[in-house]
């Protein structure tokens, strides 16, 4: 059966890109593309499960690693590779604690994605390089894990700096759902305030490399 493959980039150049070398690395590939966590869901719901998603971290509505990790929770059967012009080894290590099963960047040949691919659907994990992690890393991955989807959402909101009433318009729930999500994120969290769970929120969404600041991929 051919590999079914979901591009989530908001640049059309790179998922031409991306495109061309899962063609022709794998024969008969169908592949579907989505330019933001929107349209990315919207892919997902409509269409027969992917057997594998290639994942910008900074296209529009992801939220940097949040997105991420509401995508794994939401189908956590399907592996994530993040293809990101962001590529320090800590970064590279967050990737895969918060649910990725590879890390290709930007910059890298061609063949680094077919092997990635190969790898990621033999059911392992690839990195381009020796990921950098510390204890504080790993014990933030460990408590964001038991957040639900929802949960995740009203955190991404949080990081954007909305007030409940507008995280609960987003979401379609009432303000005291909000309310009551926000007081068990904070307990999951260990955050002792809203600032501190707002503070975690804004270093998960990730800032933007230098070059996607100025616009360009």
């Amino acid at each position: 059966m051919a590999l079914q493959a979901l591009i989530a980039d908001d640049h059309p150049l790179v998922r031409g890109a991306l495109r061309q070398t899962l063609e022709a690395a794998y024969t008969g590939c169908v592949v579907r593309e989505a330019a933001s966590y929107d349209e990315l869901r919207k892919v997902l719901a409509e269409a027969d499960d992917p057997d594998l998603i290639l994942l910008d971290l900074h296209m529009p509505g992801m939220s940097g690693f949040i997105g991420l990790m509401m995508l794994r929770s939401e189908y956590p059967a399907i592996p994530v590779i993040v293809v990101s012009a962001s590529e320090d080894p800590a970064t590279v290590q967050r990737a895969i604690d918060y649910g990725a099963s590879g890390f290709v960047p930007k910059s890298a040949p061609v063949d680094h994605l077919g092997e990635a691919v190969r790898t990621v659907l033999e059911g392992n994990v690839w990195m381009p390089v020796a990921a950098g992690r510390d204890e504080a890393d790993e014990a933030i991955a460990d408590r964001m894990v038991s957040l639900t989807p929802q949960q995740l959402r009203v955190l991404a909101g949080m990081g954007e700096g909305k007030f409940n009433k507008q995280i609960a318009h987003d979401l379609g729930v009432s303000e005291q759902t909000v309310k009551d999500h926000v007081s068990v994120i904070l307990r999951k969290l260990g955050a002792s305030n809203r600032t501190q769970a707002i503070l975690l929120a804004s270093q998960l969404a990730l800032r933007p490399p230098p070059d996607r600041e100025q616009g360009s991929s």
